[in-house]
């Protein structure tokens, strides 16, 4: 024991203490300006607005900021942003991000996706026009033909053109209802006859 504590005291064991705490000083001091060399630590870049840019344009841009991008999926089609154009990304405008870091980007569609017409033949007007509302068309006008089922739809059109239930158009459409008035056909013409 008496030489253990000779040996703590003696001057051997303080130079190699010394020596192993200068030894992990340096080495520490090494690692932490390896890291900050490594992740350029306290250097940021500002994120560009890429809104309403096409992809080749966000291409170059990103590129210059030195940072990277990655396509995400088409959303749903924005009639405020050109076709093609970025409508969203992550992270935003103005962020101080990392060199590299990597910007994701959403882009605007060529159009509305296309839904189907549902089977609204030889159904009210007010029922078809909530059931194309919920599929995402419009009823942009009611016209009446002589036909016994008062306010009954007998066909649709879109731009001037018969459609059938079941046909693709893209959402938001605008069609129109042709409806029964409650009259059959030829009795109009039948009773102003038997006036005459």
């Amino acid at each position: 024991m008496r030489n253990f504590i000779n040996f703590l005291k003696s001057k051997t064991f303080l130079i190699n203490i010394g020596l192993a705490i200068l030894a992990a000083v340096v080495i520490t001091f090494g690692v932490l300006q390896w890291l900050k060399n490594s992740t350029n630590h306290g250097e940021f870049v500002e994120v560009p607005d890429l809104a309403k840019l096409s992809v080749q344009e966000v291409r170059g841009i990103v590129k210059e900021a030195n940072l990277r991008y990655e396509v995400l999926d088409s959303a749903n089609f924005n009639p405020n942003y050109p076709r093609f154009s970025i409508i969203e990304q992550e992270p935003p405008a103005g962020n101080k991000v990392k060199e590299n870091r990597k910007i994701y980007i959403t882009v605007n569609p060529s159009g509305y996706k296309k839904v189907t017409i549902p089977k609204i033949i030889q159904v009210t007007q007010r029922n078809a026009g909530s059931m194309l509302k919920a599929v995402g068309l419009d009823v942009e006008r009611i016209t009446y033909i002589d036909e016994l089922g008062k306010d009954m739809v007998y066909y649709i059109k879109y731009k001037g053109k018969t459609v059938n239930p079941g046909d693709k158009l893209p959402k938001t459409s605008k069609i129109e209802l042709v409806c029964g008035n409650g009259t059959i056909p030829g009795q109009a013409k039948v009773k102003a006859d038997s006036e005459n």
